[in-house]
């Protein structure tokens, strides 16, 4: 089976299949899902010395660990003020502390296994409206003064012409902490590595049910995994496999485009070559790719149903931005789902004691998910402290559950688009 058509399946590294589970296996831990939690899983439990077997209903990266912006953060989804806000300095200091090893943990795994997929750094948060400038400043001082961090900088209004050729921005904040990447390329090397390690990946392999037993058996349409543990990480592609954490999570469909290489120009776009995202609630993130052209992400969709025309759809934010590129040619158009959650941060926990599942990582998957994958292997391993810190976290299901929850999720889309729309 082929990948979606996008940018990153065009110029992946090696997208040879892997065969698919034909007959019954054992294993101490059985990971459904091929994506980044559960890629980082299987090669964090592996290097541990458990047997680990894979099962992936698509391909390796098939989701959101594919296809998203590749846009590599430093901390967690939301802001450390509104985290202390919400759950107090201690735990925010918790998340804090994570998010900043799962940052490193990304640029050590692509370090230590000589993963091919363009890691260059610079993130910059820019500032839609001109109330955000002040809160960016600010922001920038909390950090230092009250987290020791000094790898942010606030980037006045002149200085982000500069750096941007735009004037659509009132300030913002560059996190040279901050990265991006070639997501796909980025699953595949993770992939290899677990491998290596003697991970067993099958692709092209629907689980169809998970028993609640000890050891659990895992079934497929050709065959079962036996396995002490069992590791869900499907996030946004769970579908109706666990209806009990099913309605904690929304899947929204996110549209990116690429346009033809840029040349000379693509520099001037962006001078520094950094990753953009800026503040609207619904919001744009671009950055260019190793060949010279501008990756755009912008727009969701919060119903099965896609636009019929995705890189018209994107292109009209993206010209917002960037009106001069008018007349570039769009080359890659693509949609995928992403996770989120009623707080904007990840929903661990246990349905038994073997049974795991880490998922809504609410846009902030590469290094939250990468880290996901490795607290849930400590879990596995007896040492539960920190996936039980995320477990703790107790997120919200949506109004209305499983069915219900689109409804009111659009009507909220629809009140904070409007207020982007304000100066």
């Amino acid at each position: 089976m082929a990948y979606p058509p996008s940018y990153y399946a065009a110029t992946a590294n090696d997208t040879q299949p892997l065969v698919s589970l034909n007959g019954d296996e054992t294993a101490d831990v059985c990971v459904v899902g091929a994506g980044y939690t559960g890629l980082s899983a299987a090669l964090h439990l592996a290097e541990r010395g458990f047997s680990v077997v894979v099962l992936e209903a698509e391909r390796v990266g098939w989701g959101a660990s594919g296809r998203n912006g590749g846009q590599l953060g430093t901390g967690q989804r939301k802001d450390q003020r509104s985290l202390e806000k919400m759950l107090g300095k201690e735990w925010a200091r918790r998340l804090w502390d994570l998010g900043l090893e799962s940052n490193a943990l990304v640029k050590h795994l692509i370090a230590r296994h000589e993963i091919d997929c363009d890691l260059k750094p610079g993130l910059l948060q820019a500032g839609w409206k001109k109330s955000c400038a002040t809160w960016l400043k600010s922001e920038v001082d909390y950090l230092n003064t009250h987290y020791g961090y000094d790898k942010a900088r606030y980037v006045p209004r002149d200085e982000m012409h500069e750096m941007l050729a735009t004037d659509c921005y009132h300030g913002g904040i560059l996190d040279t902490n901050g990265a991006h990447l070639h997501s796909l390329n980025y699953a595949l090397g993770l992939a290899r590595a677990a491998r290596e390690k003697g991970v067993r990946i099958y692709e092209e392999t629907r689980v169809l049910d998970v028993t609640h037993t000890d050891p659990a058996n895992v079934k497929t349409a050709h065959g079962a995994v036996r396995a002490r543990h069992v590791v869900l990480a499907c996030n946004a592609y769970l579908g109706m496999l666990e209806p009990r954490v099913a309605g904690y999570m929304m899947p929204i469909n996110n549209f990116i485009a690429t346009t033809e290489p840029l040349g000379n120009e693509a520099r001037r776009l962006i001078r520094d070559d950094v990753c953009v995202q800026d503040t609207k609630f619904v919001i744009d993130y671009y950055r260019l790719t190793a060949d010279g052209r501008l990756l755009f992400g912008g727009g969701e969709s919060y119903s099965p149903s896609l636009p019929a025309d995705l890189a018209s759809f994107v292109k009209k934010p993206m010209l917002r931005v960037f009106p001069q590129l008018q007349d570039k040619r769009i080359d890659y158009a693509w949609s995928g789902a992403v996770a989120i959650t009623l707080k904007r941060l990840p929903h661990f926990g246990r349905l038994a004691p073997n049974v795991v599942f880490a998922h809504g990582y609410s846009g902030q998957g590469i290094n939250i998910a990468t880290l996901g994958g490795k607290l849930i292997a400590e879990a596995v391993a007896g040492q539960a402290e920190r996936f039980d810190w995320m477990a703790n976290l107790k997120t919200p299901k949506f109004p209305g559950g499983t069915w219900l929850r689109y409804p009111a999720l659009v009507a909220g889309m629809i009140f904070y688009a409007m207020k982007d729309r304000l100066p």
